[in-house]
C-alpha cells in the first residue's frame, strides 16, 4: 500500500485482523516480520530507535482512541507539548497551540485539565495536539471509537478538513462505514491481506 502527502486513508477490517499492527508499523513503533515501510524514500527499519523517535516528533502525529492527554497539563499545555518537545519557547508554543484550539472549536477549554472536559471535547484536544507541529502524516486509530456518533462526526469532519487545508497525509483506523466515509480511499484488511478500495464519489 502507498499513501500520497494530503490524502485521507481509512484502514478496515473486522477486529483482530491487524489494523492497529499495520498503523504501528507504518509509523515506526513497531518493525515489520516481513516486508518493509518507506517514509520519503527512506526505510523506517533501518533508522536508529533516536532517528525514529525523531520522526514522530517533526514528522508525524497521532490521535488514540482515548486521547491519551496528560492529566496534570491544561489542555492548551498539552497542545503546547509537542512544540515544546521540539524546542519552540513556552510562549511562541503556546501562541500556536491556541490557535490550533480556535481552529478545532474548543478555545474555550484552554484553561481546563482533560478531567474536566467532555469526550468529544477532549478528542479535538488530541486532534489539535496531533496537528500544532504541521507533521506530514497523521496516524488515526478509531478516533471516534468512544464517542457518540454526533461528537465522532464533528471530530472527523475537524480532523479531515484541517489536514485537508495543511496537506497533511491521514492514515485512520476504523471498523465505521461512517467514519470511512471521510476518507478518500479505504484499505480493506483481512486475513493478512489487504485490498485497495477507491472511492468513486
Amino acid at each position: 500500500m502507498s499513501v500520497r502527502a494530503g490524502e485521507v486513508v481509512a484502514v478496515m477490517g473486522p477486529s483482530g485482523s491487524g489494523k492497529s499492527t499495520l498503523l504501528h508499523c507504518l509509523a515506526g513503533i513497531v518493525t515489520p516480520d516481513a516486508g518493509e515501510v518507506r517514509y520519503r524514500g527512506d526505510r523506517l527499519s533501518a533508522m536508529s530507535d533516536g532517528a525514529r523517535s525523531a520522526l514522530r516528533r517533526t514528522d508525524f502525529g497521532f490521535v488514540f482512541q482515548f486521547g491519551q492527554l496528560v492529566p496534570e497539563l491544561t489542555c492548551l499545555e498539552n497542545v503546547a507539548m509537542p512544540l515544546r518537545l521540539a524546542g519552540r519557547r513556552r510562549r511562541d508554543a503556546e501562541a500556536e497551540a491556541a490557535r490550533w484550539l480556535e481552529r478545532l472549536e474548543v478555545a474555550e477549554l484552554a484553561g481546563q485539565r482533560p478531567g474536566e472536559v467532555s469526550g468529544g471535547q477532549g478528542q479535538r484536544v488530541a486532534v489539535a495536539r496531533a496537528l500544532v507541529g504541521g507533521p506530514r502524516v497523521v496516524f488515526a486509530d478509531e478516533p471516534t471509537g468512544a464517542l457518540d456518533s454526533l461528537n465522532g462526526e464533528r471530530v472527523m469532519r475537524l480532523l479531515t478538513e484541517a489536514a485537508h487545508d495543511t496537506g497533511a497525509a491521514v492514515v485512520l483506523v476504523t471498523h465505521e462505514a461512517r467514519v470511512a466515509a471521510y476518507s478518500d480511499r479505504e484499505i480493506v484488511v483481512r486475513d493478512g491481506k489487504s485490498r485497495d478500495l477507491e472511492h468513486t464519489s
